[in-house]
């Protein structure tokens, strides 16, 4: 993967062959990552269900459906034990490091989903295995995202931040679009029974040539300038969880409160819209999959815009700007989703994704600016990975008992309202960071001038 040579990286000059080097493998490894949580994802709304649970699906189809999604939350509840994993050593041994591990992880477990046994075939083992290999698919998602963010952005000018951060947010719509791809060119390829029967595994199995093209491209990336400078200070936390929660508490409740909107509503694009378009409203399961994947295109660039955007008016005002067009767009989609026309579901999901991607696209740099260098992995894995859990780990379980028990589709369109209001008034509550120093010396420098009083008794262990 490559990247434009005359892209900028700062104002009026070339993007330098590192930095291109940088984000090519933030972006493939992140972009492998999240097709192989994606497939899972979409898998568990189209097939998994009769073949996992096919006892309850065969007495209530609806239910199944309903515990099929809830094993795409049960991973997210080991994203924190991730989280916490990768950020002790990636604060301590560096970003590259838990990159290459968590790409190698999550591809294990992605292709061990693709050879798995059904229920039919080896009972309560089945359903028991598969919820393992969600496990470690957690696990490993949950010491990804921090890492990916800051190479990127701690390799980034300061006034290009947001920009090179929209890197690896980038990797969740083109993931989405390689898993919805894959699985729409299957499904009109192979008939239901085939794809029921073995066309399902097909995506699962090919993570193994994509983990193969991302371990060589994140094998050949310098490691984060800040992550090496803080080594040769000596500035790294010998504890960085204990560090961390002792001084920035409320930076990762913060950082948790403003992801969990833009994470419901994405895991409701990723999977609740594909089963409730094809099963609930009778929409022909190729044309959906088509729809999501070109809506997919919209999530990418208006994240990639998102990350500029914030580079020129702030990241509060971009965060501000994509929950508010999300929350007022709720209603009005889910209009025209149940018209029933797959062209208006087309149009209604593409919509969505412009306020996915302004409250998506600044993420890294606002995250990376909240946290001291010392315990930045961690702090930024573990907000990222608890507003998984209190955003999208249950969502389209949520949205699919809402549906159930209401029988109205904007009963889920103002849960997720609820949701924008609380990541809205958390990312006003942090404050803007746009410009905060990152590198150790810089941090230490600006710290003294904020504490005077603590002047003489830091040592800023300039060689």
């Amino acid at each position: 993967m490559s990247l434009p040579t005359h892209a900028p990286s700062r104002t009026g000059q070339p993007m330098t062959s590192e930095e291109r080097k940088v984000l090519a493998g933030t972006l493939a490894g992140t972009t492998i990552e999240w097709y192989d949580f994606f497939i899972y994802a979409q898998a568990a709304s189209l097939v998994l269900a009769p073949l996992f649970l096919s006892p309850v699906s065969e007495d209530s189809p609806g239910l199944a459906t309903v515990l099929s999604l809830a094993t795409i939350g049960i991973s997210f509840l080991f994203r924190p034990l991730g989280a916490i994993v990768a950020g002790r050593f990636g604060d301590r041994l560096g970003r590259k490091r838990m990159l290459v591990f968590t790409l190698l992880l999550m591809g294990s477990a992605t292709a061990l989903i693709g050879l798995l046994p059904t229920y039919e075939q080896i009972g309560l083992a089945a359903p028991a295995a598969l919820i393992l290999l969600r496990v470690l698919q957690g696990f490993s998602a949950g010491g990804e995202w921090g890492g990916a963010a800051l190479m990127s952005v701690e390799h980034a000018p300061v006034e290009r931040r947001g920009l090179f951060g929209a890197y690896p947010q980038v990797g969740v719509p083109v993931g989405m679009i390689l898993a919805t791809g894959v699985l729409w060119l299957l499904s009109t390829t192979t008939t239901p029974e085939q794809f029921q029967s073995w066309g399902w595994r097909i995506p699962f199995l090919l993570s193994v040539v994509l983990i193969l093209i991302g371990y060589l491209i994140r094998r050949a990336v310098e490691e984060s300038p800040v992550f090496k400078e803080m080594r040769l200070r000596k500035k790294e936390s010998s504890a960085p969880l204990r560090d961390l929660f002792r001084r920035n508490t409320k930076q990762v409740v913060l950082s948790a409160l403003i992801f969990i909107a833009n994470n419901a509503a994405g895991y409701l694009l990723i999977a609740f819209f594909i089963a409730y378009a094809s099963t609930t409203l009778g929409l022909p399961r190729p044309s959906v999959l088509l729809a999501t994947t070109l809506a997919s295109f919209g999530w990418l660039i208006f994240t990639m815009y998102g990350g500029a955007l914030s580079d020129r008016i702030g990241r509060v005002r971009t965060f501000q700007i994509g929950y508010a067009l999300v929350f007022v767009w709720m209603i009005p989609m889910f209009l025209l989703i149940d018209t029933g026309n797959i062209w208006l579901y087309g149009v209604a999901l593409f919509l969505l994704t412009v306020g996915l991607g302004l409250s998506y696209g600044p993420m890294s740099a606002m995250y990376a600016e909240m946290f001291p260098v010392a315990v930045r992995y961690s702090g930024v894995s573990i907000g990222y990975a608890l507003g998984a859990i209190l955003g999208g780990a249950f969502a389209p379980m949520i949205a699919e008992l809402l549906l159930q028990s209401t029988g109205w589709s904007g009963s889920v369109g103002v849960y997720i309202m609820v949701l924008c209001v609380i990541s809205f008034a958390a990312v006003t509550a942090a404050g803007e960071t746009k410009g905060r120093n990152l590198r150790v010396a810089e941090a230490h420098e600006e710290y003294l001038r904020q504490h005077p009083d603590e002047a003489g008794a830091l040592d800023a262990r300039r060689p």
